[in-house]
């Protein structure tokens, strides 16, 4: 099936004849749909954190700051933001030279709303001799489209999230990387007054990136009064995938060349895995806000911390009495009621097993990475939500889904997912190291039955896309889990550029 140049371009991208053939397999095999348990909600997987809870949390994330553990925000930021314009794009492609739906409207009579105008108005003079007022005076729309997507111009459609200027300040700007640089600076921060922030990025903007940082990297030290260590990586070749035709054979391009894709978020489990930290915060780069309105923000992302390490420590000591064999019946039920109603991982046939197996079994599970992770309530937002599913080996734990996962045909799996309460902001903490300070080999923990085929096509021919478990659904699988209710207030994504215009972005 392969040839010389292909085990050659294998080699080049650092994956094996056997991977890529177990990939092939997937797309005539598909994946199974997962078997769930129900959806997660309040009291039934969700925690729901009182008053008198949140200042214990905060205490003990501040207890663990002061301990300078290494603590790293990792922030995945490639791709270009070009989705986010898809309205402009068609506008620009419009027969009609008008702002006519209304998304084009809102966009027009609010432009000067947003924090680029500045920068766009400065763009327009330079391209066309006009500012942003004369063009619109004259009807000429599509050339102030033009100018903020274009390359000529500031080349919004083709540059990542990160380097787009979201919210405007008294005297400056701000892009959604300096947010999260703001953000690391008041909850990441240890004693020392280190602060770890980590963006995977994709090639072509690296530079980008670079040269901002060292832009700005003086002005929030000083502000903030830390210093950053930041630092940037890119998703490994090793992690694209290879590309089918129709008939689940390799797709091969018009030269004979086999054809990679991007294998999706998943493939960040091994950027994840790379960073050397005891803990780890993940966050999407678009889910930013202004300083007046960080502080939800901040309290529960100490909240989910503090939830973290309290959880590890009984962990890390449960496991040491395990390891040590000087255990009691009473002391595995006690660390076996705390894997079911703090982890709420569950075992059905865990009576009938020996002592010997159920301590086996104890450890097993209490072994793993630990995330904690923030749930809003449902108000329509798509994404991903928060369920209790059935692993491999039997047991319950945990997971974060996507509608994709779930087998809308079966009426108890739809009515799970129509029934549930929360979805998914994409808002976790992890911790990486087990109770002697071994780091974790994350990518153990995937379960590749989770990847996603879909359909695209190139040059005219159709073919199939093979994405790996995404990173906070199949890639933390094998994980420990525990969900944790957010206010809505902590979620503000920027799916469309006419989202920096809601309130909360102003």
């Amino acid at each position: 099936m392969f040839n010389q140049e292909d085990l050659q371009t294998f080699a080049s991208r650092g994956v094996s004849e056997a991977v890529i053939n177990e990939q092939l397999h997937c797309f005539a095999t598909g994946f199974p749909y997962l078997k769930l348990d129900g959806s997660a909600s309040v009291g039934h997987g969700i925690m729901r954190v009182d008053e008198q809870a949140v200042k214990q949390y905060l205490e003990a994330w501040d207890n663990y700051l002061a301990e300078n553990h290494r603590i790293v925000k990792f922030v995945p930021a490639s791709g270009a933001a070009s989705r986010m314009f898809k309205n402009l794009f068609e506008f620009l492609d419009a027969e009609y030279d008008v702002p006519t739906t209304d998304f084009e409207k809102k966009f027009f009579d609010l432009l000067e709303n947003f924090a680029f105008y500045g920068k766009l108005n400065e763009t327009c003079t330079r391209l066309y001799g006009k500012n942003i007022a004369s063009l619109v005076q004259d009807g000429e729309y599509k050339k102030v489209v033009a100018a903020l997507l274009n390359a000529d111009g500031m080349n919004y459609g083709a540059l990542p999230k990160g380097l787009l200027q979201f919210h405007r300040y008294e005297g400056h700007i701000r892009t959604a990387m300096e947010e999260h640089l703001a953000e690391g600076a008041i909850y990441a921060g240890n004693a020392a007054r280190e602060v770890n922030v980590h963006f995977t990025v994709s090639h072509e903007h690296l530079p980008l990136f670079k040269s901002l940082v060292e832009q700005i990297r003086p002005l929030y030290e000083a502000r903030y009064n830390v210093r950053y260590h930041i630092s940037f990586s890119e998703q490994k070749p090793s992690t694209d995938t290879i590309a089918a035709d129709m008939e689940n054979k390799p797709f091969r391009d018009n030269n004979g060349k086999l054809l990679f894709r991007p294998g999706g978020h998943g493939a960040l489990i091994e950027n994840l895995n790379d960073i050397d930290a005891d803990i780890i915060f993940v966050k999407n780069i678009d889910n930013v806000v202004p300083d007046r309105l960080k502080e939800p923000t901040v309290v529960y992302k100490k909240v989910i911390g503090g939830v973290l390490v309290t959880l590890k420590e009984k962990i890390d000591k449960y496991a040491a009495k395990l390891r040590s064999g000087k255990y009691t019946a009473t002391d595995l039920d006690e660390i076996s009621h705390f894997l079911q109603h703090d982890i709420c991982v569950i075992n059905r046939h865990e009576a009938e097993l020996t002592e010997a197996e159920r301590a086996e079994y104890l450890l097993r599970k209490l072994c793993r990475p630990l995330r904690v992770c923030g749930m809003v309530k449902n108000v329509g937002e798509p994404g991903g939500g928060p369920f209790l599913a059935y692993n491999q080996d039997g047991t319950v734990s945990l997971q974060i889904l996507e509608s994709s996962q779930i087998d809308m045909k079966n009426p108890e799996a739809k009515a799970s997912f129509e029934q549930g309460t929360h979805f998914n902001p994409v808002d976790l903490v992890c911790a990486v190291r087990d109770g002697e300070g071994n780091k974790y080999d994350l990518p153990r923990y995937v379960d590749k039955n989770t990847g996603f085929i879909s359909f695209k096509s190139k040059n005219g021919r159709e073919l199939k896309a093979l994405e790996l478990p995404g990173l906070w659904n199949g890639a933390m699988s094998d994980w420990n889990t525990v969900f944790v209710e957010v206010p809505i207030e902590t979620f503000n994504p920027v799916k469309t550029v006419n989202d920096l215009l809601r309130e909360q972005h102003q």
